[in-house]
């Protein structure tokens, strides 16, 4: 194991877990709606959500930029639902139009013969929506993640979806997730039929810095923590100058400081430990200029000893 970047690893998430009073790591970066936190446009945007499928509008649409977590509102948001749902997930919809129809049946257990054609398979997808509906009073939700990378033709194949109705309902609701790509896709003549018929769209802004610390406080409890505010106010606010406020940076850039503070023996993070973060993490711009290089020494000393400590108490020895 080389120690020239903070790199996660599950042993030394474990040590410095414990060195703060945490059951688990807080900043993990994987789509945990335990951690989900409801800062202003993503508090809008779920509710957005919500009121959309439960009226029965046809299609939404959820935009924003790398790392403001779309994917974790999809998750929040599709746990959110109750058994008056059936829900699909597509998590990556780079697909052709018959292999998007193929994955949407997968996903909700319809079953079709394997030479079957985009009419057949569309007849039993209808066949199941209306089952749905009529016998146990279900509304279906699919939901595609990263919705900005369907191919022109997909997207067109999402109108014939949408065209699964009743003469009162829509039997499908389809919800897009994507960064602002999908709008400018969007604006393309081939689909305007399909940009037409999205009756709800919500935006997700990156935090403020008084949402920082409200989004720290909530993913350290989240994961245990019950001690003092474990960040400064200098630390918060560099926090929120590194990362501009999304979500993906401020969780690398506090992992970071994490494992910085707890090499140090500390059990509280100020911007020193923060600072280490931002020299050790490319995507961050406030960067090299406020956080020297003999930075980049430190911390590398600090994860060599964190990864020892980290070894030795689970394998009683340095591999």
């Amino acid at each position: 194991m080389t120690h020239t970047r903070m790199e996660r690893s599950s042993s030394a998430d474990w040590v410095y877990a414990r060195h703060f009073g945490l059951r688990e790591a807080p900043f993990t970066n994987t789509p945990d709606s335990r951690f989900f936190f409801a800062h202003d446009s993503c508090q809008i945007a779920l509710n957005t959500l919500l009121v959309s499928v439960r009226s029965g509008e046809g299609f939404t649409k959820v935009i924003g930029e790398v790392g403001t977590g779309k994917t974790l509102l999809c998750r929040k948001f599709l746990t959110s639902l109750d058994e008056n749902f059936v829900t699909a997930y597509i998590p990556n919809p780079y697909l052709e139009p018959m292999t998007l129809l193929l994955a949407v049946a997968d996903e909700l257990g319809v079953p079709y013969y394997d030479d079957v054609n985009q009419h057949q398979l569309l007849k039993a997808l209808t066949a199941f929506l209306i089952e749905t509906y009529s016998e146990h009073d279900c509304t279906v939700v699919v939901c595609l993640d990263e919705a900005h990378a369907l191919p022109m033709e997909t997207l067109e194949a999402l109108r014939l979806l949408s065209n699964l109705e009743t003469p009162r309902r829509k039997l499908l609701q389809l919800v897009l997730f994507g960064q602002p790509e999908l709008d400018h896709r969007l604006e393309q003549p081939a689909v305007r039929q399909l940009k037409q018929r999205i009756s709800f769209s919500a935006t997700l802004a990156p935090m403020d810095q008084a949402g920082i610390e409200d989004y720290l406080s909530h993913r350290l409890s989240t994961a245990g923590y019950q001690g003092k505010r474990l960040f400064t106010p200098a630390a918060v606010k560099l926090l929120y100058e590194a990362s501009g406020g999304v979500p993906r940076l401020i969780n690398v850039l506090a992992h970071k400081a994490l494992l910085a503070a707890y090499g140090a023996g500390e059990l509280s993070i100020g911007a020193q430990y923060v600072k280490a973060a931002i020299a050790d993490t490319e995507a961050v711009g406030l960067r090299k200029s406020t956080a020297p290089r003999r930075w980049l020494r430190y911390v590398s000393t600090l994860l060599g000893v964190a990864a020892v400590s980290a070894a030795t108490a689970v394998w009683g020895h340095w591999p």
